[in-house]
């Protein structure tokens, strides 16, 4: 569609980004769900359906989403295709949701996008019975965003779930479904079986199904509902896979296993066993998309060797060295928790920790335990977090009242965190040994990364 508008403005357009943003956070948050595609497919009908003008890569799953999103952009813009990738959610700024060409909107282009769909958006809040949401309202802003560029291909992460998200109205040539586990249980059930049946639902007719390692259930899942559709699945650990890696001075060292060869001496700079195998997967969603072209050496390690992935497992200050990860669920923070010791060699780490109230906090500091000598629990600014002093009652009985310490403003858990770092702790460590690790929810996260990397900061 065309971003030329009169000089008069529609009804519901803005003349800035703060106030783009304001009037979308005014919108059901993307916690309020109403399990239905009606409004979503009647905005994109109005917009001429620009979801359907390139082909989609969709991804699902528990974790790992946002970083293999980023990896599957690199890979297919060094082999030449213009992209267009929604994320959610952000860490810092709402821009981030919608990249072209890697880069995040910016903010006059985001007010612009905005503009674009706000006529079409009352449109159908006209005959709705409940207004679009954030997110639906964000998803048709990506969807004519990538149409109008023009992309040569989309990359869409969902926002929950998968059959009743938003993201669901394109039709993806490839669905990537990373590890899924337990998360939003509120919505999507306790069992990782339920949870895959409704993440399945992006599994479209004649799709290419991309797949991280799944437990038996889940598996199963998957394969009933590509069989249903007449989908085909690719297999982490059959069809491709991490056939070695090893923690390298900023990252790692990894040989992969495409579906077309063998990538060897592959640098990723980034931490994790998990980000290795989000890398195997991401290096098969774009093979399965170019289709028989090769990729090439070169080009495999040149794409990876950029790789970023801001909040996870993001190195922000040094003395003492402060590390951001947005692990919000016991999986997430169990990965985070194997990624720190293969990769750090602190001590003492320092936790700080804020969640939201609606995650299985208990869970995820369990997981954290064995690796933090002391936590700082704090909280975030939004009203869905976890008060800090509940959140410290939970922590006691995990840690230790003698390990655990409350700071609810995050500047100050931050700051406390530092101190015990740089002391040793109270185990005898080296001074000047010690780290400090702030995770707990991708907002904690984002709210950190503003107060500690210097502004403009990529």
């Amino acid at each position: 569609m065309s971003s030329d508008f009169p000089t008069t403005a529609a009804p519901g357009q803005v003349s800035s980004y703060d106030e783009a943003e304001t009037a979308l956070l005014a919108k059901w948050p993307e916690t309020k769900l109403d399990p239905s595609l009606d409004r979503i497919e009647a905005l994109v009908e109005l917009l001429g359906d620009p979801q359907h003008a390139y082909p989609v890569v969709h991804l699902t799953g528990t974790n790992g989403k946002t970083s293999t999103s980023r990896m599957i952009d690199t890979l297919l813009r060094a082999a030449g295709l213009r992209t267009g990738r929604f994320t959610s959610p952000h860490v810092e700024s709402m821009t981030e949701r919608i990249s072209i060409d890697g880069e995040p909107l910016p903010e006059e282009v985001f007010l612009q996008a905005y503009n674009d769909i706000a006529p079409y958006v009352r449109l159908v809040e006209r005959d709705s019975a409940h207004p679009l949401s954030f997110f639906e309202t964000v998803v048709g802003m990506a969807f004519a965003a990538f149409a109008d560029s023009p992309v040569d291909v989309g990359i869409v992460e969902v926002g929950m779930g998968g059959t009743w998200d938003a993201t669901n109205v394109a039709d993806g040539r490839v669905a990537v479904i990373t590890p899924i586990s337990v998360d939003h249980a509120k919505y999507l059930g306790d069992r990782p079986a339920d949870i895959a049946v409704e993440k399945a639902g992006i599994i479209k007719p004649g799709a290419t199904v991309v797949s991280a390692v799944q437990e038996p259930e889940v598996a199963q899942v998957l394969i009933e509902r590509a069989a249903e559709v007449g989908a085909s699945i690719l297999w982490e650990g059959v069809d491709f896979g991490v056939e070695h890696r090893v923690p390298a001075v900023g990252g790692q060292a990894m040989s992969l296993r495409g579906l077309r060869g063998e990538y060897d001496e592959v640098f990723l700079p980034l931490y994790g066993a998990h980000q290795a195998h989000n890398a195997a997967l991401a290096l098969a969603a774009v093979e399965a998309f170019v289709g028989a072209e090769p990729l090439g050496d070169e080009l495999v390690r040149e794409a990876f060797g950029q790789m970023t992935s801001p909040g996870r497992l993001e190195v922000v200050r040094r003395s003492p060295t402060i590390v951001l990860d947005a692990a919000h669920n016991p999986h997430g923070a169990a990965a985070l928790a194997e990624a720190v010791q293969d990769s750090f060699t602190f001590s003492p780490l320092i936790g700080v920790v804020g969640v939201m109230a609606d995650k299985d906090h208990e869970g995820l500091l369990a997981a954290l335990e064995p690796v933090l000598a002391h936590v700082v629990v704090t909280q975030n600014s939004t009203e869905r977090a976890m008060p800090a002093t509940e959140l410290a009652e939970v922590a006691e009985g995990i840690f230790g009242v003698d390990r655990v310490h409350l700071e609810p403003r995050l500047a100050d858990a931050i700051d406390r965190a530092a101190t015990l770092a740089e002391v040793g702790g109270t185990y005898g460590e080296a001074i000047g040994s010690g780290g400090v690790l702030v995770t707990g929810s991708v907002v904690t996260v984002g709210q950190a990364r503003t107060m500690l990397r210097p502004r403009g900061d990529a």
